[in-house]
Order: C-alpha cells, then structure tokens, then sequence
C-alpha cells in the first residue's frame, strides 16, 4: 500500500555504505528526502545520485538526503561509493521497506523509461553507469519522499517509469521553505 501524504513516514533501520547501521529516527526533528532507487548499478539511478551529490549545498545544512537501493550492500559498495554523497547511501537487499512504502515494480515502467528517457540513459551509459552487474530487482519503480521535521510525509513521488524522480527543484524549494 502506497504511503500517503500527510501519514508518518516509517522508521528505517538498514546497512549503510561503510556496513554501520542507519535509522532515520536519527533524523527526528529535521526534514528530508527519501529516495528509494533500483538496482545499484543502474544508470538513471547513477545519473540521479550524481545530480544530488553536485547539488546537495542547495539544500541548506538543516535539510538531509537518504537514498535506499534495491541491492545487497556489496553491490551497492561496489556501485555507489565512487559517488562520495554526504549523505546516508543505504541497502535494502530484502526489499522490506520498498515494501512497507509501496514501491511498485513494473515491467511496463522499465520499457517505458528506455524508450522515452534514452537520452538519459545514455547519458548515463557514457558516463560509465553501464549494469553490468545486476543485483536486485530490475522492474522496482523509483519513489522520492518529503519529510516534515515531525517526521509527517509532505509529499510523495510514485515513479512511472525507471527515471521518473521529483524533480529537484521541488525538493530544494520543500527545503527552503522550511
């Protein structure tokens, strides 16, 4: 079942890139956004990473960014960590909070992504985000959370296709407006 606007965002407890455990009940009394990606090694999924990283000072030192893949953490170690993020980079290889939140899989998504977005995924192939390695789930829709300081979902962001994100801007305004 899909998480709803205006309903507490679950806490999270999951392995993060250096292997320590991360809860987001460490982020009580701060807003964020969670972003929950596919497999680790995918190039829409890169591409974003890339763009929250480059563009993470816009968001101001009170906001934070948790980012959740559909991959064992060897993998993601493996894919993510060239990104260097200041900001929690997680593993959910059991898929139990894609299921909790309502992540959507579909095959119907994937194809659409490529055909519509392929610029972008080659855009992402030629930076070097080519899945050679596929560990998870290929159909898992991507989905972006806004979190109020009390912990209250503002908005939620259902994909539609493999790089369907909200767009950043939206979280830099989410950002600064708080």
């Amino acid at each position: 079942m899909r998480i709803e606007s205006g309903t507490p965002a679950p806490i999270m407890e999951l392995p993060q890139l250096d292997g320590s455990l991360f809860s987001t009940a460490s982020l009580e009394g701060r807003p964020y956004l969670l972003s929950f990606y596919r497999f680790a090694g995918c190039p829409f999924c890169n591409l974003r990473m890339h763009q929250l990283v480059e563009r993470y000072d816009e968001l101001g030192p009170d906001f934070e960014l948790v980012a959740v893949f559909d991959s064992p953490l060897d993998n993601l170690q493996e894919h993510a960590s060239k990104h260097d993020a200041p900001f929690p980079v997680l593993a959910d290889a059991q898929n139990t909070y894609y299921r909790m939140f309502g992540i959507e899989k579909s095959v119907w998504g994937v194809l659409k992504g490529m055909i519509l977005r392929f610029p972008t995924l080659m855009k992402g192939m030629l930076k070097g985000y080519v899945p050679l390695k596929i560990k998870g789930s290929m159909i898992t829709m991507p989905a972006d959370f806004l979190v109020r300081p009390d912990g209250i979902v503002q908005y939620a962001h259902y994909g539609r296709d493999e790089g369907d994100h909200m767009p950043f801007d939206d979280v830099v305004s989410f950002a600064r407006a708080l």
